[in-house]
């Protein structure tokens, strides 16, 4: 065997592997050039898009690079800043790239792309990468030495790389991507996807010469309802959420983590205006302010309604340490095996998130709004009521109304709602007793006694008089029987006869019981907590006797 040195030849088609085909997102990818700028510690980020021609740039004031950085580190495949310089950047900024491949993300969404960079006091340097002959080369099996890059246009000019005395430029053409996005979704998602300024307040994006901000999410912030901080954690985005009803506290835990999670008043709140699919705001992972895991709880749901309406943010720079970054080279995902990131899961699995969930239904029942079914909080026919009572609240409140009667009609809503729950089930409870009583005279044959006769004969002629005074010739009742004009007192002496034998107690005796606190339910009263008392106790008896009374039925 030849004595000769051998080498790594790469073809260029891992350039599809690694980059053009690993990232599928627009922001994704447009989030590779700003880390690319929050590396350079660059102050600004300018991102003007040009829909029409199909073209957009990317602009920093960031360190910029001379002709040996940009081909020894911007064009090296695997250059890893943080093997060279450390894990910060000179302003000590944490560096976001580690594996020197987050660039080739930048072939993956225009036809062509034009890197310019500058260092203070140098000449501008760069080159145009064209896919078409990117893929020519690729065709024909080419290594990188044999594709140069093309010289870049002359013509390429932008107010805020000129101006600048260090920076980079990236001008991407024929950007067919732009066709699927709206510059209100793009700021949205920048708004939601990138929080550096928790690190660097100085760090500003700017798309279209307009800032980036946590005002970008305003129709997000009002709609938010409840939150849930992790140690006290506060940023410029909660301070904006001014109609947050109620708030509350994660469980401890030993991990280094801060956020939030929160909850909006309605799911639909949770939806990017302006954005196609399925595009929502999610509890989501960041790590030195740059979304690292979208929709975190994906990994363990819950299934509890309660998850369509979470979104929140937590932060967890500790996982990325000193080492290799845990993260798929799509940067839109964390390696699951990492362990910093299974012990943030196993916490957000078992103790957040129930927590969240709980307090949720509770804040929500509070609120007159409908909560968890599954919770044991209250009963089915409890949560029923309520969601009822909910439901006719909203039709009391005008939308039109001044703020100030809004919120006084509420005020009394809120006061009413325990008692409008309780009535309503009691009502329910009456409606159907008396009912099924009348049904069980009717199956068994059983005729009316000489002073139920008499009942309905009063009722009747009572009704009537009302009909007459209010001008109504049509049918009220939906039975022309007598046994709707009957109360349970005496529909009770119809159906057990004057001498109910073994049942005595008897349902009679029980109905004269429940008649007063009945009667005030029926007339719309608020009843005392002792009335409230009386009436579950005596209608459990009643339920009992005629469940009783229902057996016999053949």
């Amino acid at each position: 065997m030849a004595d000769d040195a051998f080498k790594f030849a790469i073809s260029l088609s891992v350039l599809n592997h690694l980059g053009r085909n690993l990232y599928r997102n627009f922001i994704t990818v447009l989030g590779e050039a700003i880390s690319n700028s929050w590396d350079a510690d660059a102050k600004n980020v300018w991102i003007d898009i040009d829909w029409e021609a199909k073209q957009f740039l990317v602009v920093d004031d960031g360190a910029g690079m001379d002709a040996e950085a940009f081909q020894n580190r911007f064009l090296k495949i695997g250059y890893s800043k943080r093997k060279a310089n450390g894990n910060q950047t000179d302003r000590g900024r944490p560096f976001i790239g580690a594996k020197g491949i987050g660039k080739l993300a930048l072939l993956s969404c225009a036809q062509r792309v034009t890197i310019l960079s500058k260092i203070e006091g140098g000449q501008i340097v760069g080159g145009t990468i064209d896919n078409t002959g990117l893929d020519a080369a690729i065709q024909n099996d080419l290594v990188p030495e044999d594709y140069p890059l093309e010289a870049p246009d002359s013509t390429i000019a932008n107010a805020n790389f000129n101006s600048s005395q260090n920076g980079t430029l990236l001008q991407f053409d024929g950007a067919s991507v732009l066709e699927r996005v709206t510059e209100d979704q793009i700021r949205k998602l920048l708004a939601m996807n990138f929080r550096f300024a928790l690190i660097d307040k100085d760090f500003t994006i700017w798309v279209n010469q307009s800032q980036i901000s946590v005002d970008d999410l305003k129709s997000l912030a009002e709609k938010t309802q409840i939150v849930w901080k992790i140690d006290d954690f506060s940023d410029e985005f909660l301070e904006i959420c001014t109609n947050v009803k109620r708030s509350s506290k994660a469980p401890a835990t030993n991990l280094r983590v801060i956020g939030y999670l929160a909850t909006v008043e309605k799911p639909s709140n949770l939806k990017v205006r302006g954005a196609a699919g399925d595009e929502r705001a999610t509890v989501d992972l960041f790590v030195n302010g740059r979304l690292r895991e979208k929709n975190l709880i994906r990994h363990f749901p819950t299934q509890r309604i309660a998850e369509s309406y979470l979104y929140g943010q937590i932060h967890f720079d500790d996982m990325d340490g000193d080492g290799d970054t845990p993260f798929t080279s799509s940067r839109e995902g964390v390696v699951e095996s990492n362990p910093q990131y299974i012990a943030l899961c196993d916490y957000m699995r078992k103790e957040f998130l129930p927590h969240v969930i709980d307090e949720w239904d509770k804040f929500r029942l509070e609120l007159g709004k409908q909560g968890d079914d599954e919770n044991p909080r209250k009963t089915k026919k409890e949560r029923g009521a309520s969601n009822l009572v909910a439901a006719a609240e909203e039709e009391f409140v005008a939308d039109d109304a001044s703020k100030e009667a809004q919120d006084q009609v509420e005020k009394w809503l809120n006061g009413l709602r325990p008692d409008a729950e309780f009535n309503v089930s009691a009502y329910v409870d009456c409606f159907l007793s008396e009912n099924l009583v009348r049904k069980f005279i009717t199956q068994t044959g059983k005729g009316l006694t000489a002073p139920a006769q008499q009942k309905v004969g009063e009722w009747q002629a009572r009704e009537q008089d009302r009909k007459n005074e209010a001008g109504i010739a049509f049918d009220i009742r939906k039975t022309a029987d007598g046994l709707s004009y009957l109360e349970l007192e005496v529909l009770a002496h119809c159906a057990e006869g004057p001498n109910p034998g073994n049942n005595n107690p008897s349902l009679h005796n029980d109905a004269i019981k429940f008649k007063p606190v009945r009667n005030a339910v029926a007339h719309t009263g608020l009843l005392t907590q002792v009335a409230k008392n009386h009436l579950n106790v005596t209608f459990e008896n009643i339920k009992a006797r005629i469940k009783t009374l229902l057996k016999g039925i053949a």
